[in-house]
């Protein structure tokens, strides 16, 4: 047994921990073995509040629903969108994909909650379109699996979809579709934050280095990013 000398807590939620931090983590256990991560799982809105209230160092998730002055918000990754369906689906054969089609469908999505799940419903009510809801929830591997018993098709971020796993789903690029989400860092405004916290950031997102990261603490926190 090794004895850790700190820990790093990064609060995120189940698709950014399952999909896009993978390749972060592996490489910053490796680089930084005397630091034990700790990944809490949650909400955006929790996410937030962990790291406002110094119960978590980082947050990853897309922004929260209200805005949280405490927070510096460090946009890194925008999500696209794809509809993810059984093998051999109708829309499958479709040369073009609209949200019409889509909503012949039943549709399984994220909780709306999340913005990933909101956007997706916004686009449909923007564009008068009634749609048929049959299951929401807050992890994407838990759709996949409601998509493969035949309940219905997804509406989930691209990178949830992996064809070595997903042997029995295809994905349809969606993008035009919908809005995409951006994933952000949030970290408490005018907290010191470590050579380890700043290495962990820049491997997800390299241009947010030292010298990015105190230009943007200088910026207030007015008006809310709704890209």
């Amino acid at each position: 047994y090794t004895q850790r000398k700190s820990r790093l807590v990064v609060a995120t939620t189940h698709i950014h921990a399952r999909y896009l931090l993978r390749g972060v983590i592996l490489n910053f256990i490796k680089r930084h073995p005397q630091v034990q991560l700790v990944l809490r799982q949650d909400s955006p809105s929790q996410i937030a509040r962990l790291v406002a209230s110094g119960a978590a160092d980082i947050g990853i998730s897309s922004e929260p629903p209200e805005l949280v002055r405490e927070l510096q918000m460090l946009p890194c990754v925008k999500l696209q969108r794809s509809v993810i369906t059984p093998l051999r689906h109708p829309l499958l054969s479709e040369r073009k994909l609209t949200l019409e089609k889509v909503a012949r469908y039943p549709i399984l999505t994220l909780d709306p909650s999340f913005v990933g799940g909101s956007a997706v419903l916004s686009a449909f009510e923007d564009a008068h379109i009634e749609t048929n809801i049959v299951l929401s929830a807050i992890d994407a591997d838990v759709i996949k699996t409601y998509v493969e018993l035949g309940l219905g098709i997804a509406i989930l971020p691209t990178i949830a979809y992996e064809p070595a796993r997903d042997r029995n789903l295809r994905a349809i690029d969606a993008s035009k579709l919908f809005d995409p989400t951006v994933a952000r860092i949030e970290i408490r405004r005018g907290h010191y934050l470590r050579s380890d916290m700043y290495d962990f950031i820049t491997m997800l997102a390299p241009n947010w280095d030292r010298q990015a990261i105190e230009q943007s603490a200088k910026i207030p926190p007015i008006s809310r990013n709704t890209c």
